[in-house]
């Protein structure tokens, strides 16, 4: 039972001071790519810390689980778990986990659902503004062009990830502009940023309460947008992926004095225009195997009474 609090303990502070520590640092809108990968290894670390918590708490208060947990263990293992007391406060403490383990799958099941019938409608209504040829299938073509007179791109997610852009916007692109907007949204795709974005909101909509789920879900809103402007710009350059941002929004008031609220164009454009020094290959490799090693803590202290009943 001791391990299961530890790992519920270890999970609750995670939860609560990993979103400030990542928050303070300077090198993530430098390293986009990296931080979307600590936060998937913060987030997945949490998650496992009351999944294992959950499983040492049912095997204290049920046998039949006990016995499916550690089948096969030396009976010295076992009891350096202490497993058998404090039975009423496991059970309590495994239904309590068990519960938050099927509301998560519920919000995500929700969220996937709701996707699916957005993704449906706004396929629908592309067919209406641009129908098919004849002899052609439905999303054959990676870009979609549609008469409009407001200057616009978006990405449209699926097996067969499509570029939608306004004739508007045509007319606005210079140069190489289409071709960085075009890298932006297949950045997008390349990485799957749609299920990071997915899971977040799932997560981040189940628990509310919880600071590590929301600030998941803002990071990765902002991060793999920052990630998709640097993939455009290791082929087409930062001031043409810039003036692109630019020429699709302007007329929708995110820039000037007086910017839209809770918009990040104008940063993004500002820091393609200024780029901060990247971090070292060095750098970048230390902190991804950092990240990579805190899921493993969990792992480490689940397995702390077995190693030292068998050392």
């Amino acid at each position: 039972m001791l391990v299961s609090l530890v790992l519920l303990l270890l999970g609750a502070l995670a939860a609560v001071v990993a979103p400030r520590l990542v928050s303070r640092a300077d090198w993530p809108e430098r390293e986009p790519v990296v931080a979307l990968w600590v936060w998937q290894c913060v987030v997945a670390s949490v998650l496992l810390c009351f999944a294992l918590s959950m499983i040492f708490s049912a095997a204290a208060a049920w046998q039949f689980v006990r016995g499916q947990v550690f089948a096969g263990a030396p009976h010295g293992v076992v009891e350096a778990y202490a497993l058998g007391a404090n039975e009423p406060w496991s059970a309590v403490l495994a239904v309590i986990l068990a519960c938050g383990g099927l509301w998560t799958g519920a919000m995500l099941t929700r969220e996937i659902h709701r996707t699916q019938v957005r993704r449906r409608r706004r396929r629908s209504g592309l067919l209406v503004r641009s129908p098919l040829l004849p002899g052609e299938d439905p999303g054959s073509e990676p870009l979609v062009v549609l008469e409009g007179e407001r200057p616009d791109a978006w990405w449209l997610p699926g097996t067969a990830p499509q570029l939608v852009i306004t004739t508007a916007a045509l007319r606005r692109l210079k140069g190489r502009q289409l071709d960085a907007v075009l890298a932006h949204e297949q950045g997008h795709a390349q990485a799957r940023h749609d299920w990071l974005l997915h899971c977040s909101a799932a997560l981040a909509n189940g628990f509310p309460q919880i600071p590590v789920f929301a600030a998941f879900r803002d990071e990765m809103h902002r991060l793999v947008e920052l990630a998709a402007d640097d993939v455009a710009s290791k082929r087409f350059g930062r001031r043409t992926i810039a003036l692109a941002l630019v020429e699709l929004n302007e007329d929708r008031g995110v820039f000037g004095p007086c910017p839209t609220p809770d918009t990040q164009l104008p940063h993004r454009v500002n820091r393609l225009l200024t780029p901060a020094p990247r971090l070292t290959a060095g750098r970048k490799l230390r902190l991804t195997a950092a990240a990579a090693l805190v899921p493993l803590v969990p792992l480490l202290v689940a397995f702390v009474p077995a190693l030292r009943a068998l050392g």
